[in-house]
């Protein structure tokens, strides 16, 4: 399942991660690439422990944590620190698939990555170029979101960004472990809790809402991976 968040942060943060971002320091994203996506990446990050890269990684855990369609969507078990990208001249990444397994910076913490995450930092007006194109069973989805929107697909897809022939993309990336591994599952899931939450805006008093939601619950239990 592919989602899109609006408004994951507000115009407000953004303004301030851009300005922020403006003065990082950036070093070449192949250092972070496997050996099969080290030719087709060509990019720029803050390194993982880069203290501007903690402080605005925390904001975006401290805003989604508080969003309640990520958390419908995702079911998070665990989350990896938010990174952070740059593309410009001509900057691009081809066509690669997430590692499935990454490592939780300064623990001995594995994280797999159920379901991949890319939060527009740049509005697109400002550069050409830079689409987040995602490949499924259903072709390619060419991405490119207003600035605080956030896109989230599964881990296991194909995808790409297409080259930046004008300005700079500025953009957060992480991972997610959901409770639920498998994605058929967990888009039932939300599709369910989606109903329910219809159902409790337009018919609060219906009998049908206490069936539903031990459904759902039910589901989770039997599903859930902790």
């Amino acid at each position: 399942m592919m989602l899109t968040l609006p408004d994951a942060l507000t115009a407000d943060q953004v303004a301030q991660f851009r300005h922020a971002l403006e003065r990082a320091t950036w070093q070449d994203g192949r250092a972070t690439a496997g050996h099969v996506a080290l030719e087709a990446k060509r990019n720029e990050q803050l390194a993982a422990n880069d203290p501007l890269a903690v402080q605005l990684g925390n904001a975006i855990l401290d805003a989604l944590g508080g969003n309640p369609l990520f958390i419908s969507a995702t079911l998070p078990l665990k989350v990896l620190p938010p990174s952070f990208n740059r593309y410009a001249g001509g900057g691009t990444y081809g066509n690669h698939v997430d590692n499935a397994i990454r490592a939780l910076p300064g623990s001995a913490h594995r994280v797999r990555t159920d379901i991949s995450a890319t939060l527009f930092l740049t509005p697109p007006e400002d550069y050409d170029g830079g689409e987040l194109v995602i490949e499924d069973t259903y072709g390619s989805h060419a991405v490119k979101l207003p600035a605080g929107h956030l896109v989230l697909y599964p881990g296991t897809s194909v995808h790409r960004v297409t080259p930046v022939t004008r300005g700079v993309r500025l953009a957060a990336f992480f991972w997610v472990q959901s409770l639920v591994r498998d994605q058929t599952q967990r888009e039932t899931l939300y599709r369910l809790d989606t109903a329910i939450q219809q159902l409790t805006r337009e018919a609060p008093q219906s009998s049908a809402l206490v069936e539903l939601t031990g459904v759902y619950h039910n589901l989770l239990r039997q599903w859930s991976h902790t």
